[in-house]
């Protein structure tokens, strides 16, 4: 991959991972917030099954931050747009759809296809 490509995929790759990092900054700062005093137990389990859900999502995209960086260490490596199953490149419009992969689209899917039989 020429030089310029793995510098737009840095800056892609960075962009994402500051528009996660500050959904995580917000949700720190929103739970950290004095909790209200709910006289009705209804009200008090919406807004904690509300919390429950963004707890989630917020657990999935610590996973992403962590791909994320890893893909970037693979840029500085010399590593990214390599499969790390069969070694060969994956194709630009894979990584363009998802940046953080490190499997071509035979090796994903192959995996996924022994993950339904097993």
């Amino acid at each position: 991959m020429n030089a310029k490509s793995l510098a737009e995929f840095k800056d892609l790759l960075n962009e994402q991972l500051d528009a996660l990092l500050q959904d995580v900054g917000k949700t720190v700062s929103e739970m950290t917030e004095e909790n209200p005093n709910f006289p009705d137990p209804t009200d008090r389990a919406s807004l904690e099954s509300d919390r429950n859900f963004e707890l989630r999502i917020r657990d999935r995209e610590r996973m992403l931050i962590n791909k994320i960086r890893q893909a970037l260490q693979r840029i500085e490596d010399g590593t990214f747009g390599l499969c790390e199953n069969c070694e060969e490149k994956i194709g630009t419009e894979r990584l363009r759809v998802r940046p953080v992969t490190t499997l071509c689209i035979d090796c994903k899917t192959e995996e996924e296809r022994k993950e339904k039989i097993g």
